[in-house]
């Protein structure tokens, strides 16, 4: 019995888990109202937007690079309303005819570069679909300012206190130096002339991914030395629609040196002001569930990061962005700095790619692979090994869970032969249990005598399934996370791993013209993981107490009711496991000399039918 109780409270504790994370996260964070209301002022008090600008002339300082560094009088422009159009009061399209425009071309993105402001804010991503279906429209990552959902990147420049030095700002229109497209093999320069002596050119190049390379230059045909301060910032106008799952993080994200990962949500972010840390190397940028947004100053180079948010506004305005220290631009002569932008799918082979290759700090950690890291991202590299094999994510699944289960099986091998002895033992167990029904304690030290006589561990039955458990979360979470298995088929009416199986018993799966409501869905693998399920807790000891029989008895149907929303690659990967068990648990049983009720039962059904027919 303590086998099947050790067995049940494995589960049940792994269950709760599961959906905890994923429910408990939905209830909203209970804010502070006196605390929302101060900062509310104090925003009022820093957000002074100038005429025909999106940014205030308020920020953080530059950081402090050295003694003689002078500090600068802004940081990155604090997130603001556009002052052209309140948001969204055109469309998306009215919005990208409102500036002049260099068109972005890859294989991977299109989309264009606003003249006006200099910004990266209308990209799509080739390749991905907002459904299953290919003739749905492409994902829109970035959109202008002025529009619906705004969402970009920016650069620029920041002047020191009372440098009066005109900068090029959000309403400047620059010009183009040559190229009309950026392509991989053709940058385009775009430049503007402040009529004070200072030339600002920024320069924008990108590869065949999603990786943008920005350099900033600036000429001073002025007889003084300048004093300049270089950003980059990401601004998001607008909460987007999110999963509201513990284990997913969507929102503001970073990793800044030596303070490590930060993830802020966008709720959290609007209990503070604003968030800044000092770092050297690193990125920061915002995230969704599998596309992403950063920007990455030189690794080298120390730089302040800062989150914040603008709720003073009709739409919260999330930012992330960075200030670097300093740069001398000296007369007669020019500077320049150079960072990097990333805007794309959270693909795998990309991310590690651009860490390796551009040595950013744990750029890797742009996905979310979760506190099981260490067998998240392995478990995710042999199932992409054996779909490059195979072609088939569901069948690299099921590989992948034979390995697995090769792994483990030392260790359940042991538990079953334990189990089979217990199960081989039940009726002894019984009649100790009927000896001493008014003494459990003499009850349970005779069943422990017992166990010790015939070298039989009641817990081992337990131990396979609490190892497996991190296992089990860290499938959950590559096919949760992981933008290779969004929309990714197995077969028949399973056309996305990532998604739940999409057939309904309760509309006898399609046949009946009804769409139930959520709490009454049950698909066709749900029903076949719990088939398995109660084939496989059938070989298990019965519980002699009548309560927990039914447990048990209802324990598959409970289950089956919960996976049903859980991704179908999951549910597979569930289903195929305990087939497997329940043939090795057989096997080991068989071998044992233990009876297996369920299997005598089936062939005796069998012989029976068989025998009646040939009467007939």
């Amino acid at each position: 019995m303590g086998d099947n109780k050790n067995f049940l409270l494995a589960i049940a504790l792994s269950m709760i888990v599961l959906v905890g994370w994923q429910f408990l996260v939905g209830i909203p964070n209970v804010k502070d109202q006196k605390a929302r209301q101060q900062k509310t002022a104090q925003q009022s008090q820093n957000v002074t937007p100038g005429a025909g600008q999106n940014a205030p002339a308020t920020g953080p300082q530059a950081p402090t690079m050295g003694p003689q560094t002078p500090q600068a009088k802004t940081g990155a422009p604090s997130p603001s309303a556009p002052a052209k159009a309140a948001e969204g009061t055109m469309s998306r399209e009215q919005a990208l005819k409102a500036s002049p425009r260099v068109t972005i071309k890859t294989p991977t993105l299109n989309g264009s570069i606003a003249l006006t402001g200099a910004r990266i804010d209308d990209l799509h991503l080739i390749g991905y679909h907002e459904t299953v279906k290919k003739s749905s429209p492409a994902i829109t990552l970035l959109s202008p300012s002025g529009g619906p959902k705004a969402y970009y990147i920016e650069h620029g420049w920041t002047a020191q206190p009372g440098a009066d030095i005109k900068l090029p700002a959000a309403d400047t229109v620059w010009s183009t130096e040559g190229g009309a497209a950026l392509t991989p093999s053709t940058p385009v320069t775009v430049s503007w002339n402040n009529g004070q002596g200072l030339t600002f050119r920024r320069t924008f190049s990108i590869d065949d991914g999603y990786m943008f390379k920005v350099r900033q230059e600036v000429e001073n045909a002025g007889d003084k030395d300048v004093v300049l301060f270089p950003y980059a910032l990401i601004s998001r106008h607008g909460k987007p629609e999110t999963k509201s799952f513990y284990i997913l993080h969507e929102g503001l994200i970073g990793y800044l040196g030596e303070s490590g990962l930060e993830e802020i949500s966008y709720d959290d972010i609007k209990d503070d002001v604003s968030k800044s840390i000092q770092a050297t190397g690193g990125w920061v940028g915002i995230t969704d569930k599998y596309w992403a947004s950063a920007i990455i100053p030189d690794q080298a180079s120390p730089y302040k990061a800062r989150f914040s948010e603008n709720a003073t506004v009709p739409a919260d305005i999330f930012q992330a962005d960075y200030l670097l220290g300093a740069v001398t631009i000296p007369a007669g002569g020019k500077a320049d700095v150079s960072s990097h932008a990333f805007a794309g799918a959270k693909k795998v082979s990309f991310v590690d790619g651009y860490q390796e290759k551009l040595k950013i700090q744990n750029f890797e950690l742009l996905i979310d692979w979760g506190w099981f890291h260490f067998i998240t991202k392995p478990l995710f590299f042999a199932l992409e090994y054996f779909y490059k094999l195979l072609g088939n994510f569901g069948v690299a699944i099921l590989v992948v869970t034979v390995i697995i289960k090769l792994i483990f099986f030392p260790l359940a091998n042991k538990s079953y032969v334990s189990m089979s002895k217990m199960k081989k033992l039940q009726p002894e167990i019984n009649k100790l249990k009927e000896r001493y029904k008014d003494d459990k304690v003499k009850q349970q030290q005779a069943q422990m005598e017992l166990f010790k006589k015939e070298k039989v561990n009641p817990m081992s039955g337990c131990l396979p399934m609490v190892i497996q458990i991190p296992v089990f979360f860290a499938l959950y979470k590559v096919l949760f996370v992981t933008i290779e298995m969004r929309h990714a088929p197995f077969f028949g009416w399973i056309q996305d791993l990532a998604a739940p199986d999409p057939t309904n018993l309760f509309n006898l799966f399609g046949l009946i013209p009804w769409d139930p409501p959520q709490m009454l869905t049950l698909g066709i693998w749900p029903l076949i993981m719990g088939i398995t399920m109660f084939v496989q807790m059938k070989l298990n000891p019965a519980p002699a107490d009548a309560m927990q029989q039914k447990i048990f008895t209802w324990m598959p149907i409970v289950f089956t009711f919960m996976l049903a929303s859980f991704p179908a690659g999951l549910v597979i990967y569930w289903a195929w496991n305990n087939v497997l068990s329940t043939l090795q648990q057989g096997t080991i049983m068989k071998r044992q000399g233990v009876k297996i009720e369920l299997w005598d039962n089936l062939v005796g059904m069998f012989n029976s039918k068989k025998t009646a027919k040939g009467k007939d």
